[in-house]
C-alpha cells in the first residue's frame, strides 16, 4: 500500500501531518550527511528520470516490490512522510532538557502548511527510500523510557484492579449460587477422569478416523459413539405445559408410532423373554423403555459395559428431544413424575448416575444427583436426599453438604433423616482435619462435629452396632452390653426407621472405616453412654420422637430402596411392596399417575372352553370368536387367581433371598499331623 493510500485512510492531506520533534533534533553532522545524501539523490533522479518516463509499467512494478520488501517501512513512512522546517517554538522545545520539559508546561504546537513544488515532493520521496528511521536524541530516549514506565505502571494497576473485581464477582456469584446449581462441565465424566489420571491416560493416542467419523448432535449428558445405530427421530418430543412463578413445567410426549412401539414393548415384557426386547430394539434402536429394560438384563448378566452403553443411548434420545427453553442448569425446569413419559427420563438419569459412581466418578455422579433433585425438589420422587450426602462425602464436597443441610433442614426436616444426622457430623470432622483450615476454625468444627455425632447417636441408636459390624470392628463390652445400643434398641423401633437405618448403613459404611474416624466415634460413644446414664432429658425426648414418627414410609422411599438394591434395606421392605410385581422400567408407579394414553385391552379367550372346531377356525382366522366375550365372573376369577399366584411367588422369592443371604460356608476342619507322609496322596 502506498503512502498516499495510508494518508487517505488516516484522513490527512499532504502537509497536514504532525511534526515529529525527533526529526528536528539533528546535530550538525547528521544535517551535513543529510545534505550529501540529498545531492546524490538529485543526481540519481536526473539519470533515472528518462528511464521512468519511457517505462511507467516497470516503475509501478518496482514500486510495488519496494512496498512489500519490508513491511515495517510503512510505519516509518507515515510518520516521516514530509519534512518541514522547524519553527521558532519547536526549536525552543527541542533545545530544552528533559528536566525542563517535565517541569515547565509545553507550548502549544502549531501546524503550518508549507506549499511545496512537485520537485520537492519527489526529492522527499527519494530521500525516504534511502534513509532509515533517524535516531532519537538522549532526551527523547529518556522521555520514552519514562513514558514506558508510566504505561507499565498503569497497566499493572489496571490488571490488579481487574483481578480484584473479577475475584469479587466470582466470589459473589459462587456465594449466591443455588445449592442445587449444576455446571455443564461437571456432567462429563471425562473431565473428572482427566483430573485424576491426566488427559493422555483418558483419551489415549488414538485419533478418530475422519472418513468413518459420523457427525452427531452436540449434547451435554452423553457423547455419541460411532458404534451406535444411526439416529432418527424415535417419536419423543417435549412441550412446555405452563410457566408460573419463574418455573417452567415440561412434559415428554409420544407420537402415534411411538405409542404402537410402546404397546409392543409391553407384550415383550409380559412374554418374559429378553430376546423379544432385542428384536424390538433392532427395529427401533432408540426406544427408551426397551433400552432401560435390556440394560437391567445385561447388568444382571454382569455385562456392565453393554448396560452402561444402553443407558447412554437412552439419554441421548431424550436430550435430542429437549425443548429449546428446557435447561439442565438453571434449576427452574420441572418434570412431573406422575406422567409415565417423564418417568423414563428420571430412571435413565438415575441409572447413569449409579454407573458413574461405580466407575469412580463421584463428582460427576453428584452433579447428576443434583440434576434429578432440581427437576422436582418439593416432591423428590426418587428420594435423592437419601443419596446426596453419600456422594458429597465421596467427592469430598464437605462444605456443599453442610450448606445444603443448613438451608434445607427447617422446611425438609433433614435432621430427622439418619443419613444427614451422621453424614453432616462426619463432614464437619473432615473439615476440622484439613490442613488449610485455620486453628480457630478447626477447633470450632471439631466441637460442632462432636455435638452433632452425639445427637445423632442419641436419636438413632440402632445405627451403631450394624455399622461396626460392617466395618469389621469389635465393639467394647461396655457398649455391646448396654441396653441403649444393644439388640433390644432395634426391636422396638418402627419398621420405617429400620428401613432408613439399613439403607444408610449398607451404603455409607465404607466411609467410616478410617482409623481416625473410628477413634473419633469411639470417644463420642463413651460420652453418649455417660449422658444416658446421667438421664439426660434429650434421651427421653428422642425416644418419644421415634415412637411418634416413622410409622410408615412414603412410596418414594420404597422406590428408592428398590432402585438402590442394598440388601440391608430391601430385607426391611413391607409386605405390600414385596408382594406386588415390580417392573424395572417403572418401579412402583405413583398411585395418582396422569395417563396421556392407555393400552388397548387384549381379548384372550380361554382355550379350555373352546372346542376343536373353534380352535381350527381360530388358527385360520385369528379374529374368530365362536363363544363371544367372556363372562365378567370368569374375568374376576382369573384376575383373583393371578393375583394370588403372584403373591405366593413373591413370598417364595423373598424367603429364598433371605435364606441365601444367611448362608455361611465354613471350611472343613483339618487335622495338622506333622508325622503324616507328604507323599501319602501321590
Amino acid at each position: 500500500m502506498s503512502s498516499r493510500a495510508l494518508r487517505r485512510l488516516k484522513g490527512k492531506q499532504r502537509g497536514q501531518e504532525a511534526i515529529d520533534i525527533g526529526d528536528l533534533k539533528l546535530n550538525s553532522e547528521e544535517a551535513g550527511g543529510a545534505e550529501l545524501e540529498e545531492a546524490k539523490d538529485e543526481e540519481l533522479d536526473e539519470v533515472l528520470q528518462p528511464a521512468k518516463a519511457s517505462s511507467s509499467r516497470r516503475a509501478k512494478k518496482s514500486k510495488s516490490q519496494k512496498n512489500i520488501s519490508n513491511i515495517y517501512e510503512l510505519i516509518g513512512e507515515v510518520d516521516n512522510d514530509v519534512d518541514t522546517n522547524p519553527t521558532d517554538e519547536e526549536s525552543v522545545l527541542a533545545a530544552r532538557t528533559p528536566e525542563e520539559s517535565r517541569v515547565s508546561p509545553e507550548l502549544p504546537k502549531q501546524e503550518t502548511e508549507t506549499p511545496k513544488s512537485d520537485g520537492d515532493r519527489k526529492l522527499n520521496n527519494k530521500k525516504k527510500k534511502k534513509r532509515k528511521k533517524k535516531k532519537a536524541s538522549a532526551g527523547d530516549m529518556q522521555e520514552e523510557s519514562g513514558a514506558g514506565d508510566d504505561i507499565d505502571a498503569l497497566l499493572e494497576t489496571i490488571k490488579k484492579t481487574n483481578g480484584l473485581s473479577h475475584t469479587s464477582e466470582d466470589c459473589g456469584a459462587s456465594g449466591y449460587r443455588p445449592v442445587l446449581y449444576v455446571e455443564h462441565r461437571n456432567l462429563n465424566p471425562e473431565n473428572e477422569l482427566k483430573r485424576y489420571f491426566g488427559a493422555r491416560a483418558v483419551l489415549g493416542d488414538q485419533k478418530p478416523r475422519q472418513r468413518q467419523r459420523q457427525f452427531h448432535r452436540s449434547t451435554w449428558m452423553t457423547t455419541p459413539k460411532d458404534t451406535w445405530p444411526r439416529f432418527s427421530r424415535p417419536g419423543i418430543s417435549m412441550s412446555l405445559l405452563e410457566s408460573k412463578d419463574g418455573l417452567q413445567f415440561f412434559v415428554f410426549e409420544h407420537s402415534r408410532d411411538y405409542q404402537q412401539v410402546q404397546f409392543k414393548f409391553f407384550d415383550a415384557v409380559e412374554s418374559m423373554d429378553p430376546n423379544n426386547i432385542v428384536v424390538l430394539l433392532q427395529l427401533n434402536p432408540y426406544h427408551v423403555d426397551s433400552l432401560l429394560q435390556l440394560s437391567d438384563v445385561c447388568r444382571i448378566q454382569e455385562d456392565q459395559e453393554t448396560a452402561r452403553d444402553l443407558i447412554e443411548r437412552a439419554l441421548y434420545s431424550f436430550e435430542c428431544a429437549f425443548h429449546p427453553v428446557f435447561s439442565l442448569t438453571s434449576g427452574t425446569s420441572r418434570l412431573d413424575y406422575r406422567r409415565p413419559e417423564n418417568r423414563a427420563f428420571y430412571l435413565a438419569v438415575y441409572k447413569h448416575m449409579m454407573f458413574l459412581e461405580k466407575r469412580g466418578c463421584p463428582r460427576t455422579a453428584l452433579e447428576y444427583c443434583k440434576l434429578i433433585l432440581s427437576l422436582d425438589p418439593d416432591n423428590d420422587p426418587l428420594c435423592m436426599l437419601l443419596l446426596i450426602d453419600f456422594l458429597c462425602l465421596r467427592c469430598r464436597e464437605y462444605a456443599s453438604l453442610i450448606r445444603l443441610y443448613e438451608e434445607w433442614k427447617v422446611h425438609r426436616n433433614l435432621s430427622q433423616l439418619p443419613n444427614f444426622a451422621f453424614s453432616v457430623a462426619l463432614a464437619c470432622y473432615h473439615l476440622s482435619q484439613q490442613e488449610e483450615t485455620t486453628s480457630d476454625e478447626s477447633q470450632r468444627m471439631k466441637v460442632k462435629s462432636d455435638i452433632m455425632l452425639q445427637e445423632a447417636l442419641i436419636m438413632f441408636p440402632g445405627v451403631l452396632m450394624p455399622l461396626l459390624d460392617l466395618c469389621t470392628v469389635q465393639p467394647d463390652a461396655a457398649v455391646s452390653s448396654h441396653a441403649f445400643f444393644g439388640p433390644k434398641s432395634r426391636l422396638g423401633q418402627p419398621p420405617a426407621l429400620t428401613e432408613l437405618e439399613g439403607l444408610y448403613v449398607g451404603r455409607c459404611h465404607s466411609l467410616w472405616k478410617e482409623a481416625g474416624v473410628m477413634l473419633w466415634m469411639e470417644g463420642n460413644v463413651r460420652e453418649v453412654l455417660k449422658r444416658v446414664d446421667s438421664q439426660d432429658p434429650l434421651v427421653d425426648d428422642c425416644q418419644n420422637k421415634r415412637k411418634q414418627r416413622y410409622q410408615s414410609a412414603p412410596r418414594s422411599i420404597h422406590r428408592h430402596v428398590l432402585l438402590s438394591e442394598i440388601k440391608e434395606a430391601t430385607s426391611t421392605l413391607p409386605l405390600e411392596v414385596t408382594t406386588q410385581p415390580v417392573m424395572s422400567y417403572d418401579p412402583l408407579p405413583p398411585l395418582d399417575s396422569i395417563m396421556s394414553y392407555t393400552r388397548p385391552e387384549r381379548q384372550n379367550a380361554r382355550a379350555s372352553n373352546e372346542s376343536t372346531l373353534s380352535l381350527l377356525f381360530r388358527s385360520l382366522l385369528p379374529n374368530f370368536n365362536l363363544q363371544g366375550g367372556q363372562r365378567p365372573e370368569d374375568d374376576l376369577e382369573v384376575a383373583r387367581a393371578g393375583r394370588e399366584l403372584n403373591q405366593e411367588v413373591n413370598r417364595l422369592m423373598v424367603a429364598m433371598r433371605d435364606m441365601l443371604a444367611n448362608i455361611q460356608f465354613q471350611e472343613p476342619q483339618r487335622e495338622d499331623n506333622p508325622d503324616r507322609d507328604e507323599e501319602e496322596w501321590d
